[in-house]
């Protein structure tokens, strides 16, 4: 049985050990764990927010719902979220995040933060319900 008032016995949300384990085996294989910092990583994943931001920047509310679908930026879509999660992960792999705790970790507090009763269809921030 699933305690979930315990995060180590919750079901996990994301694994991502195998992705994980092969950016470490990229980075060797290429002798890049050197350059691999959390500076230089978290500089590299801001880079990589940057350019999907670019993609979205003048788009209209309706263009950028349907932007993982247009034929002119479906592939830049997939391309940037997947540089986007690729420096996280190894980002995290780097300062031994476990991604798993932390994204449970992070919705319990959302959870606490954001009760469904007050936060329901507003924008305002918790310390504003």
């Amino acid at each position: 049985m699933t305690d979930h008032n315990n995060p180590s016995q919750i079901e996990p949300l994301i694994d991502v050990t195998p992705l994980t384990k092969a950016l470490e085996q990229f980075a060797i294989d290429r002798d890049w764990t050197q350059f691999h910092s959390p500076k230089n990583l978290v500089m590299a994943l801001t880079g990589e927010v940057g350019e999907l931001t670019e993609i979205f920047q003048w788009m209209t509310e309706a263009q950028s719902l349907a932007a993982s679908t247009s034929p002119d930026t479906s592939q830049a879509v997939k391309d940037e979220l997947a540089d986007v999660l690729l420096y996280l992960v190894r980002l995290a792999s780097v300062l031994g995040v476990d991604l798993n705790d932390a994204v449970q970790q992070k919705l319990q507090k959302n959870a606490e933060k954001y009760p469904a009763n007050k936060a329901k269809g507003s924008s305002k921030k918790y310390t504003e319900l």
